[in-house]
C-alpha cells in the first residue's frame, strides 16, 4: 500500500473516532507512519457522568408495596448457605384470603400434616437448639376466635401446649367470662419455640417462623383475632405503635377483623382495675362482632 492510500486510510480512521467521541487523539506529523498511534491522552476530557445513577441492591426488611404490587409477588426464599435450609420468610400481601374455606376433615388434615411433617422437627432458626417441645397450637379449627401470644414459656415448652402456666390460667378465665370453653377457641403464638429466657423473639426468627402461622389462620380462617400483647400486634399489624394506641380499637388482617389487647402475664404483674377493665372491654366487642351474649359482670376481669 502506498504512503499516500495509508495516510488516507488513518485519516478516515481518525474522523470516524471522533465521530464516535475520541475528542482527543495525538497525531504526530512525519516519523514512521508504520507505528502505531499513541495512546489517547484523556485527562484533560471531562469525565462523562452517567445517564442515571448506579443503583446498588439493597434486601428491604419490610418493604411497602401496593395491593395490586403485591398480588403480583412470587413466594420468596432466602438461602444462607449451602448446607443450611431455606428460611420461610412472611407473605408480604396484606389481601384477603380468595381461596375457598376447607371442610373441617380438610382442616385437620392439613393442620395436622404441618404440625407432623414440618413444624414438630423444624431446624429453620436458632430457638430449635433450646427447645424441648414444639408447641403448634391448639383449640378448636373452626373456631371464630384465634387468639394469638408472643411465645412459649417454660411450661409450654415442657407440654408442646400453648398458655398452660399462670398465664395460661387467666386466658382460661377470660375465655370462660366469655361463655366459652378453651376447647371452642383457638390458640397460638408467634414463634413455635421458646425463646430463652423467655426474651421477646428476634425479628428474624419471628420472619423464620410466622409463615407457620400465616398458614394456620388460613386454613381455620376465624372470625376474629385477639392478639394477645405487643410483639403479637406489632407483627400482625406491621406498626410501631405502642399498645395503648392500639388496644381497644378495631384493626384488619387480610380481611379478618382483629382486635389487640393486653397479654395475660401482664396483667398478673399489673393487676390493677383499670388494667382487668380494659381487657375485659376489648373481649366484649369482640363478643359483640360474633353476637355472642354478654354478661354484665366478668369475674376474670
Amino acid at each position: 500500500m502506498s504512503d499516500s492510500g495509508a495516510k488516507a486510510r488513518v485519516r478516515l480512521w481518525l474522523r470516524g473516532e471522533k465521530a464516535m467521541g475520541a475528542l482527543s487523539v495525538p497525531y504526530v506529523a512525519g516519523g514512521d507512519e508504520n507505528l502505531p498511534p499513541t495512546a489517547p491522552d484523556l485527562s484533560s476530557q471531562p469525565i462523562l457522568q452517567p445517564v442515571a445513577p448506579v443503583r446498588q441492591p439493597v434486601m428491604a426488611q419490610n418493604p411497602v408495596r401496593s395491593a395490586a404490587a403485591q398480588s403480583q409477588l412470587p413466594v420468596q426464599t432466602l438461602f444462607q448457605g449451602a448446607d443450611e435450609p431455606a428460611p420461610l420468610t412472611p407473605m408480604l400481601s396484606n389481601l384477603p384470603f380468595t381461596a375457598p374455606v376447607l371442610s373441617t376433615d380438610e382442616k385437620r388434615a392439613r393442620l395436622v400434616a404441618m404440625n407432623e411433617k414440618e413444624v414438630s422437627h423444624c431446624t429453620r432458626c436458632r430457638l430449635c437448639e433450646t427447645r424441648t417441645k414444639t408447641v403448634f397450637g391448639e383449640g378448636d379449627i373452626d373456631a371464630k376466635i384465634l387468639f394469638i401470644g408472643e411465645g412459649p414459656g417454660e411450661n409450654e415448652d415442657l407440654t408442646g401446649r400453648p398458655f398452660v402456666g399462670r398465664a395460661g390460667e387467666m386466658l382460661n378465665k377470660w375465655i370462660a367470662a366469655m361463655g366459652l370453653k378453651r376447647e371452642q377457641v383457638y390458640i397460638a403464638n408467634i414463634v413455635k419455640c421458646r425463646p430463652p429466657g423467655n426474651r421477646v423473639p428476634a425479628p428474624d426468627e419471628v420472619a423464620t417462623c410466622t409463615p407457620y402461622l400465616e398458614r394456620q389462620i388460613e386454613i381455620i380462617r376465624p372470625g376474629v383475632i385477639v392478639t394477645l400483647g405487643l410483639p403479637a400486634a406489632k407483627h400482625m399489624l406491621n406498626t410501631k405503635l405502642g399498645m395503648n394506641r392500639i388496644r381497644g380499637s378495631w384493626q384488619n388482617w387480610r380481611g379478618i377483623k382483629l382486635m389487640p389487647t393486653f397479654h395475660p402475664a401482664y396483667v398478673l404483674r399489673a393487676y390493677t382495675t383499670e388494667t382487668r377493665a380494659a381487657v375485659w372491654s376489648d373481649l366484649q366487642q369482640v363478643m359483640k362482632e360474633l353476637n355472642l351474649p354478654i354478661p354484665k359482670k366478668s369475674s376474670s376481669s
